[in-house]
C-alpha cells in the first residue's frame, strides 16, 4: 500500500468527551489511514505504556485506543486480524499497566488479541529480517556489535502508533517515532540511551522495511510538560494528531509545545535529512484544525526542572559519571539501575507527589472519564462519551455543606505493592533471565 499522498500530512483536530469517538474516525481519514493501512494485513496496535501507575499524558489513553479500534471497524477492517500490542521493560509491569492505564478493559470488550511480545513470541536476528539495510545504520551495529533481534510477527504486519503528546527527559519530545523503542530492540535495549537520536532514526528504517503500513494517531487530550515521561507537569490541551509520517506528527507535536523541530530534536532532524518524512513544519500539510496547530503551549520542556532521577541519568550517559558508572550496565551489576528508577519513581515519587501534580488535570472532563471509565456509555449517536451526571459537580468535590459524597480519585498502590515492584526489576532483568538459562 503506497503512502506517498498522505507522507507530509498531519491531521489535528479539537475534541472533547462527547465527540471524541467521531472525531478520532474523522483525524484517521484526513490523515488518509486507508491508504497506508492495508486491510489484508495484520494490524498491530502498537499501545504505549510509559508508566504502569496512570499518569495523565504519560501512556496511551482508553478513549484513544476504544477512538481507533471504533474507526477501524466503522471502516470495514475486520477486527479479528487486528491486535493490541505490548512490550516490556525491566522498570514497567505492563501487565500492570494495561490495568492501572484502563486499556485492557478496551481490548476485551472489542475482542481483540492482547499480544505481548516477549511472552511467546519469536524474534528473528535483525540481519535476516532486514538484511542489506544493516549497512545504512547510524549506530545500532556499534551499540549491538553482536546484533539484536526484532518481533518476527512484525515482519509484514501494519502498525498504528498510539502515542501521547509529551516531553522526556533523554529526547526532549517524544511521539510516533519513539513508541516504536520497545518493541523493536531487544532486551538490552538502555544501551542505545547515550545514542538515542540515533537508534530511533534506524528503527524508522526498520519499520519502513519490515511492515506493510505504519500510521500513529497521537492524543493531546492532556499533554506532559518537565521531566517526562514521567513525573510531569499535565496539562488538558483537547487535540489529537494523526499521520503516516513518523517524522512528521512528532515535528507538529514538538512545535506545539513550543520547540522548533529541526533545532531542538535531534531525531527528527536526523530523520528529515535522510528522508525519512518531514520534520520541516513549513512543508508539512496540515489538514483539519489549522487555527489549534499554530498553537504554541510554550513549554519549559524536560531540563529546567529535573527530577533527582533523570539529573543522574543524564549524568550517567552523557556527564560525569559516564566514564566510572555506563560500563556497568553492559554486565551483571546492571540490575542496580533497575531498582534505582523503580525505587525512585515507583516507591517515593509516586505516593507523595502524584495526586498533588495530576489534580488540574483530573478536575477536567478528561480527568472525569478516566475516573468514570468502566461506567462511561456512548450517547446515543455514537459520537463520544456521557459522563454520570446523577452526583452532578459532586464528582469533582464540591458537594453540598454537610453531605458525605464518595469521590472517584487516581488508585495509589500501597507499599507492599511498590515494593513487589523493585523485585520484578530485578527478577525480569535480562540478567537474571539469563542465569535463569
Amino acid at each position: 500500500m503506497g503512502s506517498s499522498t498522505s507522507a507530509a500530512t498531519v491531521a489535528i483536530l479539537r475534541t472533547h468527551p462527547a465527540s471524541v469517538v467521531a472525531d478520532y474516525h474523522e483525524l484517521m481519514n484526513l490523515a488518509g489511514y486507508r491508504e497506508v493501512i492495508d486491510p489484508a494485513a495484520e494490524t498491530a496496535l502498537k499501545i504505549n505504556i510509559s508508566w504502569h501507575f496512570f499518569f495523565p499524558a504519560a501512556s496511551t489513553t482508553p478513549w484513544q485506543l476504544d477512538g481507533v479500534i471504533r474507526a477501524l471497524g466503522s471502516d470495514g477492517y475486520d477486527l479479528s486480524r487486528v491486535h493490541a500490542c505490548h512490550n516490556r521493560t525491566v522498570v514497567i509491569d505492563a501487565h500492570l499497566g494495561e490495568r492501572e492505564n484502563k486499556q485492557l478493559g478496551v481490548v476485551e470488550g472489542h475482542g481483540l488479541r492482547n499480544v505481548h511480545l516477549y511472552e511467546g513470541e519469536d524474534w528473528i536476528d535483525i540481519r535476516e529480517a532486514v538484511g542489506d539495510l544493516t549497512k545504512d545504520f547510524l549506530c545500532l551495529n556499534d551499540v549491538f556489535p553482536h546484533s539484536f533481534s526484532i518481533p518476527r510477527r512484525f515482519i509484514g504486519e501494519n502498525i498504528i502508533h498510539l502515542p501521547t503528546v509529551k516531553t522526556h527527559v533523554f529526547t526532549t519530545t517524544t511521539g510516533a517515532m519513539k513508541n516504536a523503542f520497545g518493541g523493536l530492540l531487544n532486551e538490552h535495549r538502555h544501551w542505545s540511551h547515550s545514542r538515542i537520536h540515533e537508534t530511533l532514526v534506524d528503527l524508522l528504517m526498520i519499520q519502513k522495511k519490515i511492515h506493510r503500513g505504519v500510521f500513529a494517531v497521537m492524543d493531546g487530550t492532556f499533554a506532559g510538560d518537565g521531566p517526562g515521561p514521567r513525573c510531569m507537569t499535565p496539562y488538558v490541551k483537547n487535540v489529537i494528531l494523526a499521520s503516516a509520517d513518523q517524522v512528521a506528527i512528532d515535528a507538529v507535536a514538538a512545535r506545539l509545545m513550543g520547540f522548533d523541530p529541526l533545532k531542538d530534536i535531534a531525531y527528527i532532524r536526523l530523520a528529515h535529512e535522510r528522508g525519512l518524512g518531514c520534520g520541516d513544519t513549513r512543508d508539512i500539510h496540515i489538514v483539519g484544525d489549522t487555527a489549534a496547530a499554530r498553537e504554541n503551549w510554550n513549554f519549559v520542556g524536560p531540563f529546567k526542572q529535573m527530577t533527582f532521577a533523570s539529573r543522574n541519568q543524564h549524568r550517567i550517559y552523557w556527564g560525569p559519571l559516564k566514564r566510572p558508572l555506563e560500563w556497568s550496565l553492559r554486565t551483571w551489576l546492571a540490575p542496580w539501575s533497575y531498582v534505582a528508577s523503580v525505587g525512585y519513581h515507583d516507591v517515593f515519587w509516586y505516593p507523595r507527589n502524584a495526586r498533588r501534580q495530576m489534580a488540574d488535570a483530573m478536575q477536567s472532563e478528561w480527568g472525569r472519564l478516566f475516573l468514570e471509565w468502566e461506567s462511561a456509555q456512548l450517547e446515543p449517536g455514537g459520537r463520544g462519551y456521557v459522563l454520570d451526571d446523577s452526583a452532578g459537580s459532586d464528582l469533582l468535590g464540591s458537594a453540598a455543606p454537610g453531605r458525605q459524597v464518595a469521590q472517584p480519585q487516581v488508585r495509589i498502590p500501597g507499599l507492599r505493592e511498590r515494593l513487589g515492584l523493585l523485585a520484578m526489576a530485578v527478577r525480569e532483568s535480562p540478567e537474571a533471565r539469563r542465569k535463569e538459562r
